[in-house]
């Protein structure tokens, strides 16, 4: 195909992080997960970062123009020329008719947008058993645990959970989600771009059932 531009759609703990990787690892195309990019700006204290935190930790949606000012600059870039794949943007309808006009403006549009379906009692569980260390190295109660609990089994620091993991944040998280987000299924059906996944199933599973999707797209542009 000549572009590939990918919006991953779903609820929080959904699988779409390992899903984008691998779409980045096979496809070579930028992969934009903005939670990471909030959360590396926390970090660093800049002032996105500082203004993001508070939104974060409350496990809110960061204001539209912060989110929508950080992914037009980076769809624009030269390094997604021939496409980008967003994981976390748009999260709301005002971001997605945000975007639209980006796009637009590019003389571009969305090539897919990738609904990985999870339902609220296995987000829970998912999301309130990762554990992660200092150094970024996570790791899972239930799927992963580490062999000393409570400990990095790789550098030997302390996990902990974060903020936006922590059971009552998750639930409020999926509320957020089902309210803001969740309205995008309706958007992006009636634009003919969206397709479901079943994201309970295990994670080759999902990558196959993807990559089937884009093969299928790329057949129907060739015609």
């Amino acid at each position: 195909m000549s572009e590939l531009n990918l919006v991953l759609l779903g609820p929080p703990g959904s699988g779409k992080g390992t899903q984008g990787e691998r779409l980045q690892e096979d496809l070579r195309l930028p992969y934009y997960a903005t939670g990471d990019i909030l959360r590396a700006a926390v970090r660093e204290g800049t002032d996105l970062g500082n203004e993001a935190k508070e939104y974060m930790g409350r496990g809110d949606l960061v204001p539209d123009e912060v989110m929508v000012g950080l992914i037009a600059e980076r769809v624009a870039s030269a390094e997604a020329a021939d496409g980008f794949i967003l994981d976390g943007f748009p999260r709301t309808i005002a971001q997605a008719e945000a975007l639209d006009a980006k796009l637009s403006e590019l003389g571009r549009g969305l090539t897919a947008v990738l609904l990985i379906k999870v339902p609220d009692d296995e987000v829970i569980r998912r999301l309130s058993g990762r554990r992660i260390c200092p150094n970024g190295h996570v790791f899972h109660m239930d799927f992963d645990p580490p062999k000393e609990e409570g400990v990095c089994d790789i550098c030997g620091e302390r996990l902990e959970i974060r903020d936006d993991d922590k059971p009552e944040v998750v639930r409020h998280r999926l509320g957020t989600y089902h309210d803001k987000t969740e309205p995008l299924v309706a958007y992006y059906e009636e634009r003919g771009v969206l397709d479901r996944v079943d994201g309970q199933r295990a994670p080759d599973e999902v990558a196959t059932r993807i990559n089937a999707l884009l093969a299928t797209l790329r057949r129907e542009e060739e015609l």
